[in-house]
C-alpha cells in the first residue's frame, strides 16, 4: 500500500473495542479550519501587517453506525443491558443526560490509525425503519484536550506500530512532543 495517502475506514474502536459496521459514505472527519485574526493598518492597504493565530484546526469525526445489537446500543448510547439469566435480551435508554468519553482509534485501510485519547461521544438512535434502510446510531466525536499535560489531542501512526503510550495501562495517551519539535 502507498503510505502517502489516507483512506478507507477499516475499524473504529471505542475504548479499544470495535463498534461495528459504519454506513457506507457516512464517515466524515469533520472539524473546523484554523482561525486567526488579521491586523490591518491604514498605511498598508491590501494585506494585513500581522496575523494573530487564535486556534488550530480541529477534527470532529461523524459517522453512522449500522450494526445494531443490544451491546452496541449500550456501548454507544449508554443505558443498561437487560438480561434473562445469563443471556442479554434487551437494552434500555438512559434516563438522565450523560457524558461518555474516552479513547478512540480510527484504523484505516491504508495502514494508518488516527488515535484520539480524549473525545466526548455524542450519539443518538436514528434512521428509518423501512425495508430499504436500517436504523442507525448517529455518532459525533468532540475531540477534547487530554487531562495529562502536553499530550496532543490526536495523532496519526502506522497501524502496525502504535506508540507504547497507547494502551490501557498507560491510559490511552500519545507521546508527549519534545521541546524541539514543532
Amino acid at each position: 500500500m502507498n503510505s502517502n495517502f489516507m483512506y478507507g475506514v477499516g475499524a473504529v474502536k471505542y475504548k479499544n473495542k470495535e463498534i461495528g459496521f459504519i454506513a457506507k459514505g457516512s464517515f466524515d472527519l469533520g472539524g473546523t479550519k484554523p482561525e486567526a485574526t488579521d491586523i490591518e493598518a491604514e498605511q498598508v492597504p491590501g494585506a494585513p501587517v500581522l496575523v494573530i493565530p487564535q486556534s488550530n484546526g480541529k477534527i470532529a469525526p461523524k459517522f453512522d453506525m449500522i450494526q445494531l445489537n443490544f451491546e452496541s446500543l449500550h456501548q454507544l448510547l449508554g443505558g443498561a443491558l437487560v438480561k434473562t439469566g445469563e443471556k442479554i435480551t434487551g437494552w434500555t435508554a438512559p434516563r438522565d443526560a450523560m457524558v461518555m468519553d474516552g479513547p478512540w482509534e480510527l484504523a484505516l485501510v491504508s495502514g494508518q490509525s488516527i488515535l484520539i485519547p480524549s473525545a466526548t461521544l455524542l450519539s443518538d438512535l436514528a434512521g428509518k425503519l423501512t425495508l430499504t434502510e436500517t436504523a442507525k446510531i448517529e455518532v459525533e466525536l468532540k475531540v477534547t484536550t487530554p487531562a495529562t499535560a502536553k499530550v496532543p489531542p490526536y495523532g496519526v501512526f502506522a497501524t502496525g506500530s502504535l506508540p507504547a503510550e497507547w494502551s490501557d495501562e498507560n491510559n490511552w495517551l500519545l507521546p508527549v512532543p519534545s521541546e524541539t519539535a514543532g
